[in-house]
């Protein structure tokens, strides 16, 4: 089956494009049955790179591109209208589907995500890249919290381990220091208490980070990644998350196809 579209109201796309991140609210509320099955599969089918990086204070669960061996993923990323939602937000003629992100806080979990933007871990560039930040749970304090205006800052910000938050490639480099934008005036930092089927779109350079969940209640969260027309394959200071081998792609290229699939394409759609 074909992706569904999706009408997105214009103004979204404006505010998605100034502040590098936007709430749709329900756009998946057919989709959080589906979602909820595909997370416990991932749950209890776990892949290698899965990860509890709670440090023993609560759980907070953690795993990635897996979409492709779980069949309610594969029909979200193939029949919701997540692509044609990608593509618009973008303003892109085309979604290329990059990976899926599973994200699980048990309740009484105290570990933060850190702060940090997408872009430097990735082996991927352009302007038009969206993530997905999609609850199956109401969220209110370990909501997604996001930096306006962030995805257009000159340099990157200093990724980290979310371990330990050493230095992801353990060298120098041209790096922002990761920011502190509760104690920074002159951030403004955007967040949404949420319901399932609710979902946070921001670009691979817009900081985020989330709260510990304290709450009584599971955080359960699938992100999926999308990229556009303009999104090339670069080469990092060290190995990559989500760490993909033997690819073969070279500095400038497209992403290849086979590994990551234009979902949506604008003409074809006409």
């Amino acid at each position: 089956m074909k992706p569904a579209p999706y009408a997105l109201n214009p103004e979204i796309i404006s505010d998605y494009q100034r502040d590098g991140a936007v709430c749709i609210r329900g756009a998946f509320k057919g989709w959080v049955d589906t979602i909820a099955a595909g997370i416990e599969r991932n749950l209890r089918e776990k892949s290698a790179t899965a990860v509890d990086i709670a440090g023993g204070k609560g759980s907070f669960f953690d795993d990635y591109c897996n979409w492709e061996r779980i069949p309610e993923f594969v029909q979200l990323v193939r029949e919701s209208p997540a692509a044609s939602i990608a593509a618009a937000v973008m303003q892109s003629q085309t979604a290329q589907f990059f990976h899926d992100h599973v994200l699980v806080k048990e309740p009484g979990t105290q570990k933060p995500t850190p702060w940090h933007q997408d872009i430097p871990y990735y082996f991927v560039d352009g302007q038009q890249t969206v993530s997905f930040w999609i609850p199956i749970d109401p969220v209110k304090e370990a909501t997604l919290r996001l930096v306006a205006g962030s995805h257009k800052w000159d340099k990157m910000v200093l990724p980290v381990r979310w371990l330990d938050d050493g230095n992801f490639y353990a060298g120098e480099g041209d790096y922002l220091p990761v920011p502190d934008p509760d104690n920074d005036p002159e951030m403004k930092v955007l967040e949404w208490e949420m319901e399932p089927g609710d979902a946070v779109l921001f670009d691979f350079r817009t900081v985020h980070g989330a709260r510990g969940n304290l709450a009584p209640s599971r955080r359960r969260v699938l992100s999926l990644r999308w990229v556009g027309d303009d999104a090339h394959y670069v080469e990092r200071p060290g190995r990559t998350s989500p760490p993909y081998h033997g690819h073969d792609m070279q500095q400038g290229q497209k992403l290849r196809e086979d590994w990551f699939p234009v979902v949506w394409d604008a003409s074809a759609a006409a």
